[in-house]
């Protein structure tokens, strides 16, 4: 497989070819686009690139927040932000619309900009004929996917940079991904299809009209989630589920299917939720075995950076040795949350370690002073500070003669240890010669040419870590503490010297659905690793949140916000208000973060975020939730989420909030939500429902008996503490977790009628578990609490 087809997968781990979807009338063949390897210019403009002379163009983007608008302030092309003054000037002089969607870290993104973006004379074609808009996915996830499943479903896949054309009423005609910029081997380059496309609808103006009143009518028909009258799927899903994950299990590297493999945290919430409901059975087991065996894989591989922490998107390999190297805030925030669940199953330090580390990352790089989360850093980056092309992994890799010079130092206390054999002329080991060792490094690079077609690696080495500790020790005859504090000196070196490197770009707009998943990630890993630390930094990234994302007034989450030049945070003319994911994933995390921090307040705004998503996303006769408002006339379909994939659906995840809130707090109303929902999705869940395994999760805690686990104690003394560590130790993923401390005016005491009754025993911390509400007799000693917890 090429890596162009690889940097162009979807976000869901589906492959994204580039065939041409130009009528025949447009083109001559069809087939699949096969690029060189494309090197972007350090000209390319990137929204924070110092250059040396002011910019000979400049558009409307340049008024914009976004990153990725605003690498594209200076292209020659006419572009305009998604908005009504495009809209009025593409009806006004009856042109079609050329949109343009990606994000700032996208490779062939950039590629296609300076093509094609950056170029005069296609910018010329693009401002005379068509109404050029610019949309950053990130910002306008709904823009994006109503597009993108008109490109799905004509060519069965799609990616960024995603290319649609669209009459005047927004209505797509055509469309592709990346388009090359010359003709070539006969498939027609981007100037032609411009050129082509402008001389169609001059002439068959109404036959494109009616074509895409088809194409809507036909998206609205296909993609519509009703009701069936099928009642909730019983076991059925997860057992089939189960099987489909295992089937395609890499029972030596771990992971699900062939290359390119993604993390999929969705299916390690699977497998752990089923593994906890049955963790006697050789399935239990299977399940647990499965999830750790590839959570440590790719803790061992190149996914994972060895030197700066955090994961990288995916592997472009089986190995989950070369990456593709852009890191995203989502997959950070995520993989926090499975490793910290990892560690509480296995009690397994990597696994703790592992938590520690991406949290390390998401603090130190994608931290804005004032709380909130960026999104993500490229993957390309320039070689050295005079190159003048970028390169993907630059920032990551490393030659085995940077290593040795670097870590030419020797090991502490090994000046009797001889390697004769490896290190000529060596009298001692020396730094290089462990790091060598371990992490897989060679002479002439680790990356074969199948995952580096074009080159860009060669010679270079990404880390990797094939074999154990113990062979590390052994052939460098060293004892494991030695090893283990050798390797950790050399991460640090090579840490120091990677920052005197230029960095990749950084996308500092801070989305709240994205925050959301990093919020859930400090606080399970506060509540795992009992780190007050960590359950503090994401009460912080709540505060942020809701100063900065949030209108009070209104009740409605923003979707955005942006880091200015200042260092304050600022916002676009016009906010963009929230969609249904930015309520799910917060309303989540809320929950989260009350279960490690106990405030109420957490708890009382996910009740009021809960009741504004049903009141903006409810589809009162269909059921479920779409994934935008009612109300816009720009987006001509309303869709509903209804598959897991980089990021889970906000159905999914709403499906789980309203089980979880309507067990919190008594609440009917939000169990038959819960319930309607399922039963929506219910032919999907039993056909195919590896699509939604966050949703299963959802539908085995419904048809599970939740426990209500209820510490009363004041909230500060010792013994309630040590209560709430002991909950904290286990995985029960079906549990509701309360701190009662005695307030009569709090908000669940005032909610819940069954707290003003429980008492403290003998004026100590008790713990009540209950189902229903309906409490086991009280307990207050952690070694009663584990019985009652392990011995359901």
């Amino acid at each position: 497989m090429s890596s162009f087809f690889i940097r162009c997968l979807t976000a869901n781990g589906r492959q994204a070819f580039t065939p041409s979807l130009l009528p025949r009338s447009l083109v001559k063949h069809s087939g699949l686009f096969t690029p060189r390897s494309y090197l972007i210019n350090r000209t390319m403009a990137t929204g924070g690139d110092d250059t040396d002379k002011p910019p000979k163009h400049e558009n409307r983007l340049a008024k914009e927040m976004s990153p990725y608008l605003l690498q594209h302030a200076h292209n020659p092309v006419d572009w305009y932000p998604w908005g009504q003054e495009a809209f009025d000037k593409a009806k006004a002089e009856n042109k079609l619309i050329f949109l343009s969607v990606g994000y700032s870290t996208c490779h062939w993104c950039h590629v296609m900009e300076r093509e094609s973006f950056e170029n005069i004379e296609t910018g010329k074609i693009m401002n005379k004929h068509f109404i050029s808009i610019k949309v950053d996915r990130e910002e306008r996830p709904d823009v994006d996917k109503m597009y993108m499943t008109f490109i799905q479903a004509t060519q069965g896949g799609g990616g960024w940079p995603m290319s649609v054309w669209l009459t005047p009423d927004l209505k797509p005609v055509v469309g592709g991904t990346y388009f090359p910029p010359k003709d070539h081997f006969g498939r027609p380059g981007f100037p032609t299809i411009l050129s082509r496309i402008a001389k169609m609808w001059e002439e068959k103006r109404d036959q494109l009209n009616s074509q895409g009143t088809m194409i809507i009518d036909a998206l609205m028909q296909n993609t519509a989630v009703k009701k069936t009258g099928q009642s909730i799927p019983g076991k059925e899903s997860q057992d089939k589920c189960y099987s489909q994950l295992e089937q395609s299990y890499d029972e030596q590297y771990g992971g699900f299917g062939q290359a390119p493999k993604f993390p999929q945290p969705v299916n390690f919430n699977f497998l752990f939720q089923l593994y906890a409901s049955e963790a006697s059975s050789d399935r239990g087991m299977k399940c647990m075995d499965m999830a750790l065996h590839t959570l440590k894989m790719m803790a061992r591989g190149g996914i994972h950076d060895h030197i700066s922490q955090g994961f990288h998107r995916y592997s472009t390999d089986r190995f989950w040795h070369v990456p593709h190297f852009e890191k995203m805030l989502y997959d950070q925030g995520q993989l926090a949350v499975t490793y910290a669940i990892a560690y509480q199953i296995s009690k397994d330090e990597l696994y703790a370690d592992i938590t520690r580390d991406i949290l390390t990352y998401v603090s130190r790089d994608l931290s804005d002073k004032n709380g909130g989360f960026y999104s993500a850093e490229d993957a390309d980056s320039f070689p050295n500070e005079t190159a003048e092309q970028r390169k993907e992994g630059s920032f990551c890799v490393w030659t085995e003669k940077d290593i040795r010079r670097l870590l030419s130092d020797n090991v502490a206390g090994s000046d009797s240890v001889k390697l004769s054999d490896n290190v000529a002329g060596s009298d001692s080991v020396k730094l290089s010669d462990v790091f060598v060792k371990h992490y897989g490094i060679s002479q002439s690079g680790n990356v074969s040419f199948e995952h580096d077609p074009h080159g860009e690696l060669q010679n270079q080495n990404v880390l990797i870590i094939r074999g154990e500790i113990e062979d590390t020790s052994s052939v460098c005859k060293l004892d494991v503490a030695t090893t283990k504090e050798a390797l950790a000196k050399c991460r640090n070196i090579l840490y120091t010297e990677r920052q005197k490197r230029p960095k990749p770009h950084l996308d500092s707009k801070m989305i709240t659905s994205w925050n959301g998943l990093m919020i859930s990630g400090f606080a399970k890993a506060g509540q795992a690793l009992d780190s007050e630390e960590y359950t503090q930094r994401a009460v912080r990234a709540a505060n942020f949140v809701k100063k900065h994302m949030y209108d009070k007034a209104s009740g409605c989450l923003l979707r955005s916000c942006y880091a200015g030049q200042s260092g304050d945070i600022t916002q676009i003319s016009v906010p963009i208000n929230g969609f249904v994911d930015d309520y799910a994933y917060l309303i989540r995390a809320l929950l989260d973060l009350y279960e490690a921090c106990y405030d109420e307040a957490w708890l009382e705004w996910a009740a009021e975020l809960q009741s504004k998503q049903d009141e903006l996303f409810w589809d009162s006769e269909g059921a479920a939730y779409f994934t935008v408002p009612d109300g816009d006339s720009t987006i001509l379909v309303r869709m509903k989420e209804d598959q897991d994939g980089a990021e889970p659906s906000a159905n999914s995840v709403s499906a789980m909030n309203l089980l979880r809130l309507a067990n919190y707090l008594d609440n009917k109303n939000w169990l038959d939500k819960a319930e309607a929902l399922l039963t929506v999705f219910g032919e999907r869940l039993r056909k195919i429902p590896i699509a939604l395994p966050e949703m299963v999760c959802a539908l085995m805690y419904q048809q599970s008996t939740p426990k209500q686990i209820i510490i009363r104690g004041d909230r500060d003394a010792e013994d309630t503490k040590q209560l709430l560590e002991c909950v904290h130790s286990f995985y029960i993923p079906n549990k509701v977790l309360i701190l009662a401390d005695g307030n009569a005016e709090s908000f669940l005491y005032k909610t819940l009628k069954v707290l003003p009754t429980l008492e403290m025993l003998e004026n100590k911390a008790t713990a009540y578990v209950c189902e229903n509400y309906a409490c086991q007799l009280p307990v207050n000693t952690v070694a009663e609490l584990e019985r009652l917890l392990t011995n359901p």
